[in-house]
């Protein structure tokens, strides 16, 4: 198989295998005007198998939604084929609107437009829970 590097655009390396749709999906990728590659199952000697995701734009990319899913993933940002930047992420502290409170009781089943904001309680479990009612969220 042969995927074309890309001249000016982003590259999502190192996502856990399978969980390329996920994010697809969670960062609207779906939406851009470009080409968008999804490589998924692909060898790798330190993870065994994960998932690529090749952008051919630049746009902004939600970091915390992506450490959310997966804190393993590597962001690469291509220019004139070459990488200027990389950054690995971590779990972040909140997050917005990425997940919804499955608490029937929780102010934001009735307030919709409340935003849905989740704090990290167990960073080595993945722990959140709901900054209104404490309801916990564990991936």
């Amino acid at each position: 198989m042969n995927i074309d590097s890309i001249k000016n655009g982003i590259v999502l390396d190192h996502i856990s295998a399978g969980k390329s749709m996920r994010v697809y999906d969670s960062l609207n990728l779906d939406e851009l005007d470009c080409s968008v590659a999804i490589i998924k199952n692909v060898k790798s000697q330190k993870m065994g198998r994960k998932d690529i995701i090749k952008i051919d734009n630049d746009f902004e990319i939600d970091l915390d939604v992506l450490g959310y899913i997966d804190p393993n993933i590597t962001v690469s940002y291509i220019k004139d084929g070459i990488t200027v930047e990389k950054k690995k992420l971590a779990l972040p502290e909140t997050i917005t609107n990425v997940e919804v409170c499955k608490n029937p009781r929780c102010i934001t089943s009735v307030e919709t437009s409340l935003p849905q904001t989740f704090k990290l309680v167990d960073k080595e479990n993945h722990v959140y829970r709901c900054v209104y009612c404490e309801s916990r969220i564990a991936k």
